[in-house]
């Protein structure tokens, strides 16, 4: 069997990638997830790119599944008339949308009108995403009073970061909602939320996919000190989880970062949720055709600590090396993960007894080398497991016969999914499904492999673990 490689990829799509052309050569380069980014995106947008996704996917013969990230709750700079020049020791003033501003120093509104009660004196704000420092010095009910640390260039609309405060807006806006509307609508797989804080911000986004009558897994993004301190909750409710580390590097002490990012990483897995390490990881790449020794060392962390997927922004949205970008991620990929542990992951909790038979069956498959699992799933929860337990070397083929499942199960550490019918006879399932493997060239003959599947004994359904040869 030749090298199978096991983190997956997210790439998001933009001017330098949305050609029908260029996404086919996305696909065939090995992106396994296109994230449409709705900070900036209209829902024709949306439509079109699904459309030439869909349609290039068919054309290559290779599938991928889509990722809608909603901006979530954001706190914003007003509408400025000219950039505004601060510099270190300068006064400046924040003040809600219908205050007036006090005129005695340079101002900017902003769309959060809960700001002036959130904030304590001593408080740091930033602005522009962390680029500009200040610190509160005084403050009533509509207006903050603040000390500039770090000067800079203030416009329109810039993003204000608040750390350690716990903003009080809703997880999702109105436009989160017509874009989830449009997203859905389109056959949206995932929906990647922004700046969750608490586990009630993924019930609240499930409830409206509910309504909606969509399926589409929950992605939560970590990008503040809240979700930093509710992780445990958040795993529980969400799907996966996105080490957003843009934001997060901006809400926490950068220093901590690392720390924060092995902590989460850590977390999923022993909840068995995938997580997806997200930002920078080759920003220099968007002008350049080499990434730095630092980007690289980075990817190689974050697979070495067992994220199930690194994510690509910038590099393929507007970079001018979008395809290089994929292929260097796919090569330190394949590098680092040979290097990996071969353990298993001794901490995911199972509690069911099917569940505990993954186990073996990733030990088994383990144990016989050059061998591979197979799944039958209609919920995706044995599939999702097995990439959980991360049997290093072993592929998971997991065969299901529901089209959106099919998709989603691209986002696990190490499934490989196929969209197959199901018969009403299990053995031939089986059949089917080590025939296909064997067409198009997944396994080569004679390979031993471990099925996990329900056996029909004297009319009852039996759960098994077998162990079939391929043809």
């Amino acid at each position: 069997m030749s090298y199978f490689r096991q983190t997956k990829i997210v790439a998001t799509l933009g001017p330098a990638t949305e050609s029908k052309e260029m996404l086919a050569k996305l696909i065939t380069s090995g992106v396994d997830i296109l994230r449409l980014n709705m900070a900036h995106a209209s829902h024709q947008w949306v439509d079109d790119a699904m459309w030439f996704i869909r349609e290039a996917s068919v054309e290559v013969g290779r599938h991928v599944g889509v990722m809608m990230d909603v901006k979530g709750p954001e706190i914003r700079t007003g509408i400025v008339d000219a950039p505004i020049e601060v510099t270190e020791g300068d006064h400046f003033e924040i003040h809600v949308e219908d205050a007036n501003p006090t005129g005695d120093v340079a101002a900017v509104s902003v769309n959060y009108p809960g700001l002036p009660q959130d904030v304590k004196v001593g408080a740091t704000v930033l602005i522009d995403s962390g680029l500009i420092r200040m610190k509160v010095v005084a403050k009533d009910e509509e207006r903050v009073r603040l000390e500039v640390l770090t000067p800079g260039s203030i416009s329109s609309k810039r993003h204000i970061n608040l750390p350690g405060v716990f903003v009080n807006l809703p997880c999702l806006t109105p436009k989160d909602e017509a874009d989830l509307r449009a997203g859905v609508k389109a056959g949206i797989d995932f929906v990647a939320l922004s700046f969750v804080r608490q586990g009630s911000d993924i019930r609240t986004l499930r409830a409206f996919l509910d309504e909606l009558g969509s399926q589409a897994k929950i992605i939560a993004k970590i990008e503040d000190q809240a979700g930093v301190r509710n992780m445990r909750e958040i795993i529980a409710e969400a799907d996966a989880i996105m080490v957003a580390r843009g934001d997060l590097g901006i809400e926490i002490d950068y220093h901590r970062l690392p720390l924060v990012q092995t902590k989460l990483i850590a977390a999923c897995r022993d909840a068995g949720k995938p997580v997806i390490v997200a930002t920078h990881l080759l920003e220099t790449m968007i002008s350049a055709p080499m990434p730095t020794r630092a980007e690289i060392s980075d990817i190689s962390n974050a697979i070495r600590e067992q994220a199930d997927a690194v994510m690509l922004s910038g590099e393929t949205t507007v970079g001018k090396y979008p395809l290089e970008s994929v292929q260097v991620i796919k090569n330190i990929i394949e590098s680092i993960e040979p290097s990996v542990t071969f353990e298993l992951n001794r901490r995911l909790v199972l509690e069911e007894p099917k569940a505990k038979m993954l186990r073996s069956a990733a030990f088994l498959a383990q144990d016989l080398g050059e061998s591979a699992i197979i799944v039958f799933t209609r919920s995706g929860y044995l599939a999702y497991t097995l990439g959980a337990l991360r049997p290093r070397g072993v592929p998971v083929f997991a065969f299901t016969d529901i089209e959106p499942l099919f998709r989603q199960l691209l986002l696990p550490w190490g499934v490989e999914p196929f969209l197959m019918n199901f018969c009403d006879d299990p053995e031939q399932t089986i059949l089917n499904a080590l025939n296909l493997l064997a067409e198009k060239g997944w396994l080569k003959s004679g390979t031993m492999t471990v099925a996990i599947t329900n056996a029909l004994e004297h009319g009852k359904v039996v759960e098994s673990l077998q162990l079939r040869r391929m043809p």
